[in-house]
């Protein structure tokens, strides 16, 4: 039997191929990360009863690793913790490519390695749309506090016009006239007719006249103006087309979950954003064998400090795991006990118990997960009991 382990790299990867004693078998193999290369690893591997395993480094192994799988080879895909930690446990202190392909292989050989998972592809598209949205959503949160910044230099009084200054009547009364100056210029009946056409009839008159009377006595720097000008008009516009990105994103997102029987959106509070969001984090629940395992992933369970004799009772949430599904859970968290009697009662004890509400909104979100565990095992409709 022989062992080859293969340290994945970007522009290259390198493969050691080991035999049963440990032994190197000629030397390492370096090849590129194309199609000649994964050809060439391919032809020089030897035709013997074979294993291979390579760590599964970002997103660079895929492709490898989907060649050698359609060549019907088996390939086991290991986290690169696994050979961080033998390498740490050797004598010489040595990172090389080489030496990485070695450990990799030596651990396969050991049978010291332990294959990571590898979702399937339903799962690694949504997977990798849903992660997708997120850097969206992020990118718009910080265009946002970008113009409030602009906005707290030339009109600061206009945050507190609107109970969200993102609405669509302030965007609309920003795109306008962006600046106070600008608004003064406005009769009341232009800007009124502005404002209710904006927000169907919500704003009239009266929010038209608050909103000048804010432009008159309006603190805001004077300099600087055609700047403030030019850079509310493109953060609003970089705002609204990443917005129109990520709304093609979910309306895929649910086209995908919809092909699928999944009864995930049947628990009050989960969106079949947050139900993609889920699935593809959480991928073949059948991997977790109890829900404690699932909580760990997701970065929810308590740690542990422990010392001799003493115990800490203040524990915190890990934070290991999987940032996404930890995130999907706390941003659904409010929304379900928004519609869960059970969930609002049992979070107003923790309050009422001295708890701070971000340590009670986890203890809904470890609830929500107990939901979400037994649904997906049983694949069947949420029931209330």
């Amino acid at each position: 039997m022989y062992f080859i382990g293969v340290d994945i790299g970007k522009n290259h990867h390198e493969a050691t191929v080991l035999d049963d004693t440990g032994r190197s078998v000629g030397k390492s193999i370096r090849f590129n990360n194309d199609e000649e290369g994964f050809r060439h690893l391919w032809d020089a591997l030897p035709d013997q009863p074979r294993q291979l395993a390579m760590e599964s480094t970002g997103h660079y192994w895929l492709n490898l690793y989907i060649f050698l799988v359609s060549n019907e080879e088996k390939v086991l895909a290991i986290n690169p913790i696994q050979t961080e930690a033998f390498r740490r446990g050797q004598i010489r202190k040595t990172k090389t490519d080489s030496r990485d392909s070695w450990v990799i292989a030596e651990l396969l050989r050991t049978n010291a390695a332990h294959a990571s998972y590898v979702p399937e592809q339903w799962v690694q598209q949504v997977r990798e749309l849903a992660r997708f949205r997120f850097g969206l959503v992020d990118q718009v949160g910080d265009l946002k506090r970008q113009l409030i910044a602009v906005l707290d230099r030339v009109f600061p009084e206009f945050e507190k016009l609107f109970s969200d200054p993102f609405i669509r009547s302030a965007r609309e009364l920003l795109k306008t006239a962006p600046l106070p100056e600008e608004i003064l210029k406005f009769d009341l009946s232009e800007l009124s007719a502005l404002l209710a056409g904006a927000s169907r009839g919500k704003f009239k008159e009266a929010k038209a006249s608050e909103v000048k009377k804010a432009a008159g006595c309006s603190v805001g720097a004077r300099f600087s103006q055609d700047s403030a000008r030019l850079q509310i008009r493109c953060l609003l516009e970089h705002i609204e087309f990443l917005e129109d990105q990520i709304a093609d994103i979910e309306a895929q997102l649910c086209e995908l979950v919809q092909d699928r029987d999944q009864y995930l959106c049947t628990i009050p509070g989960i969106s079949t954003t947050t139900a993609a969001v889920l699935l593809g984090e959480i991928g073949d629940i059948n991997r977790f064998e109890r829900i404690e395992q699932l909580a760990a992933f997701a970065g929810i369970d308590p740690t542990t400090v422990q010392s001799g004799e003493f115990s800490s009772s203040k524990n915190h949430m890990s934070k290991r795991g999987s940032p996404h599904l930890r995130r999907a859970l706390w941003l659904a968290a409010t929304p379900a006990r928004r519609s869960d009697p059970g969930l609002q009662a049992f979070y107003e004890k923790k309050i009422a118990e001295g708890k701070h509400p971000s340590t009670a909104t986890g203890a809904i979100c470890r609830k929500l997960l107990n939901r979400i565990f037994v649904i997906l095992k049983e694949q069947r409709p949420y029931e209330k009991f």
